[in-house]
């Protein structure tokens, strides 16, 4: 190894500290906790090593719920925030006045608190004896009927929860996207405009192949975000996400260990397993989607 390698090597070492102490530690540590069954923690003992653990997982209906809510959440808010974020993008890069002060007004949702957010949206649809809420007036405004989005019906609660995830995202995505816009070669529009070229045509064979890269960063961190998603439904229905039926995979995690049902550490790390190997194949589909789909 020459003396180049070494200080590569060298450079790299506490990055590579940090991964192993902070990333692959833990890993191998939930999964060690994951085969272990009838695990005390008070004692720190248990009677046997074997798969039970994930078993009990996977016939727990509240885990069961949770994995519903989230591939719910995943499929219907990360194509939605998305493509929206494009659209807005799009938008924000085609006019000139006043660019920089639009940009900042869709920004602001993403340096808010999330709970601050969640309190806004439960009283923009929450259902009391006081008042129905600002958003059942504007459906009574056209003759419908109100409905209780946050104590409700099942549908009315994910659709504020999916509502509320897509608001909370999307400004992130409008920023990178927008930076993205900006970076694109404008000598390509300037051909297509001499050409002639529709504008329809110019999008989709120009702007988006340019800009592609970041889409598809935007889709793979949003899956993950999505996947990881609690604190909005904290922020929405509360910490008795299990009495609401709005529990998540990482909430069912978070009340195995803390939760009214928490002190099994066992259970939440086979969940925390499970989440993990979803996550991870989700990820290499979409690797092995980009190298054919994405024009770097």
């Amino acid at each position: 190894m020459d003396n180049n390698s070494k200080k590569a090597w060298l450079y790299l070492l506490p990055a590579l500290l940090f991964l192993v102490f902070f990333m692959v530690y833990p890993l191998i540590d939930v999964f060690i906790y994951s085969i272990e069954e009838g695990y005390n923690f008070a004692s720190q003992t248990y009677f046997g090593v074997g798969s039970y653990n994930f078993s009990y997982v996977l016939h727990d209906p509240y885990f069961l719920q949770a994995v519903k809510n989230t591939f719910i959440l995943v499929l219907i808010t990360v194509p939605v925030s998305t493509g929206m974020a494009l659209l807005i993008s799009v938008g924000l890069s085609s006019i000139k006045p006043l660019r920089e002060l639009y940009q900042t007004i869709y920004f602001l949702p993403y340096v808010t608190n999330t709970l601050a957010v969640g309190l806004v949206f439960m009283i923009l649809f929450q259902k009391t004896e006081y008042t129905d809420g600002l958003v059942n007036m504007v459906i009574n405004l056209f003759g419908g009927s109100s409905i209780d989005f946050i104590d409700g019906p099942y549908w009315a609660k994910m659709f504020v929860l999916c509502f509320y995830t897509i608001w909370v995202v999307m400004p992130f995505k409008i920023l990178v996207l927008t930076s993205a816009l900006a970076s694109v070669n404008q000598d390509y529009y300037k051909a297509a405009r001499v050409d002639g070229t529709p504008k329809l045509r110019v999008f989709t064979r120009i702007t988006l192949p340019m800009i592609s890269p970041m889409i598809f960063y935007l889709v793979i961190t949003g899956f993950i975000g999505a996947f990881k998603a609690y604190s909005d439904a904290v922020a929405l229905f509360g910490t008795d996400l299990n009495a609401a039926g709005m529990n998540t995979i990482v909430g069912y995690v978070y009340d195995m260990l803390y939760g009214d049902s928490g002190g099994y550490p066992s259970y939440a790390s086979a969940a925390a397993i499970i989440l993990f190997a979803i996550v991870l194949t989700i990820t290499c589909i979409n690797l092995l989607v980009s190298r054919k789909k994405i024009q770097y």
